[in-house]
């Protein structure tokens, strides 16, 4: 139910408007109890303050209850006091654009509603001089924020267009992912109900680019994406939804771990971990707190409503047929196959060797850049080829794009003294976690192994950072059958690297030098590297 404001009297329905916001959904308990798989129950991860709860109840209107066609008028601080709720004149666009009419009635709305704000703040202290509307909006003000809001609140009106439409072509879409999302974060070891975080920065749409330059499903920026995910001339993972999703959960698992509860992990995919941190030191581990209190100038609207948008797209999308008449119909799961190559190959090469069509693999594979899709790039080693479907078993392809390697035998080559660099000498906006993923290691181990407490993560310009342990330690030993095997060629030694490995110590271990070991394996100084990975390693 929303009002239309073209009618003449400007505040009729006033009441009515707000308790759409208020009773768009009854508030799940705040000690809601999920189930595992074995049957257990548990807490819910993602606990939903009283504090919230309004806020909550805005975002589950913004998604399913009005439409591209409206435009609520709220106050950005508080975002549970609704206002008004604007009907726009016209086609509303897809694109979140608006008309020459619709801006201009939009703006006529929120001109009228400051003025009466601005008499409001005049007279709250003496109710007696206010009309009834003005006592209507003061009455709304102080039953959600208090008497201390309602000064300002004139300069606090925001406007913010309905997202039904869009929210529920969303959850069409997910339809295609949800389980894959899900199993991801389960073998994580993570609440699978991060699988719903797409909702609210894609809507699920894989061509979706921020002003910030984040794209794709998961909205990766580029700094992101290299400590995450592969990037290179031939692939851009960002755009890869499956594999974008397994960054995702390397980044949420370590935002977890650094700030020790979900509220803040989920909030730092927006705001940062070292902004999270910030907060924390500053507030505790009160999130609504932290919320309503915690003052930077990064730490805007998006990143104060973050995790109540997400709390409310998963209500939205858990129960669509409270919100969409007559349900949603969600599209196919995702239904491909994988290889992973364990050679350069160019995109014709795979499109003959799997016999499908060039078009259709490359369609496959939005990860890959336009030159790989023309054939001008090889694919580099170790990329995750999607192919279509197999009609029968035996078509099923080998786990590895081509012949798997021969039998292993042990390299007997004497290994010369280490000779790369053992330190990294911060520099301009180098981070902790920055740091030690370039050098295939956690922070916990970067700061053990530099005596750094665990809660200090600040690195200053010039600072200089152990990013290897003594050669002496049996880590940085060559490694011994089946982790090294000769490839087929005889030329090259495969390295399967083993936890707690780097580039650096791998590199040492055989003698040659870290840049050569990268090269050989199309990967770069930000790449990260995983236990179980094949490394080739280039005679001298």
């Amino acid at each position: 139910m929303s009002m239309n404001l073209r009618s003449t009297s400007f505040f009729i329905g006033l009441s009515v408007c707000c308790s759409v916001v208020s009773a768009a959904q009854p508030t799940p308990p705040t000690g809601m109890i999920t189930r595992t798989p074995s049957g257990e129950t548990q807490a819910d991860p993602f606990p939903r303050p009283n504090a919230l709860a309004e806020q909550v109840a805005f975002w589950r209107s913004v998604y399913g209850y009005w439409s591209l066609g409206q435009v609520a008028l709220h106050d950005m601080d508080y975002p549970g006091i609704v206002y008004e709720v604007v009907d726009l004149p016209g086609e509303a666009s897809e694109g979140y654009s608006y008309t020459a009419a619709q801006k201009k009635l939009i703006e006529e709305h929120r001109t009228a509603l400051q003025a009466q704000l601005q008499a409001v703040a005049r007279h709250y202290k003496t109710p007696s001089l206010l009309t009834d509307a003005e006592r209507e909006l003061l009455f709304r003000i102080q039953s959600v924020a208090g008497e201390d809001a309602v000064p300002g609140a004139a300069e606090r009106v925001r406007s913010q267009r309905g997202m039904r439409e869009r929210f529920r072509r969303g959850l069409e879409i997910s339809g295609r992912y949800d389980a894959t999302f899900r199993r991801i974060f389960s073998d994580a070891g993570l609440p699978t109900d991060l699988a719903f975080l797409p909702h609210v920065e894609s809507s699920f749409q894989t061509s979706a680019r921020s002003s910030a330059g984040a794209v794709g499903v998961w909205q990766f920026t580029r700094g992101a994406g290299r400590l995450f995910l592969k990037m290179n001339a031939a692939i851009d993972e960002r755009l890869d939804p499956v594999a974008s999703a397994r960054g995702a959960a390397r980044y949420l698992s370590h935002a977890y771990d650094t700030l020790g509860n979900w509220p803040y992990a989920v909030t730092s995919y927006n705001h940062g971990i070292e902004g999270m941190l910030r907060a924390k030191r500053l507030v505790g581990d009160d999130f609504a707190q932290a919320v309503r209190e915690y003052e930077s100038r990064s730490f805007g609207f998006a990143s104060k409503n973050f995790y109540t948008e997400f709390l409310a797209a998963r209500d939205v999308a858990s129960s669509p047929h409270d919100y969409f008449a007559g349900g949603v119909r969600l599209e196919a799961p995702l239904d491909v196959q994988k290889v992973v190559l364990d050679r350069k190959l160019s995109a014709a090469q795979l499109a003959k060797l799997h016999e499908v069509s060039l078009k259709q693999i490359t369609e496959l594979n939005p990860a890959w850049s336009r030159r790989a899709a023309r054939g001008e790039l090889p694919l580099p080693v170790g990329v995750e080829v999607w192919l279509p479907p197999a009609k029968t078993a035996q078509e099923q392809p080998n786990s590895v794009a081509v012949a798997p390697l021969t039998a292993p035998q042990l390299d007997t080559t004497p290994i010369p003294p280490a000779t790369s660099r053992n330190y990294h000498v911060v520099r301009r906006h180098d981070t902790l976690f920055g740091i030690a993923a370039r050098y295939g290691m956690d922070v916990p181990a970067l700061q053990q192994l530099n005596n750094r407490a665990p809660d200090n993560d600040v690195v200053r310009v010039g600072d200089k950072l152990r990013v290897v342990e003594d050669a002496r330690d049996d880590a940085a030993l060559p490694a011994t059958a089946p982790e090294a095997a000769l490839a087929e060629d005889n030329t090259d030694i495969i390295h399967i690297v083993r936890k707690g490995e780097t580039p650096v110590k791998i590199a040492s271990s055989y003698g040659i030098t870290v840049a050569k070991l990268l090269t050989s394996n199309d990967l770069t100084k930000q790449s990260i590297i995983r236990p179980g990975q094949r490394f080739r390693i280039p005679r001298q």
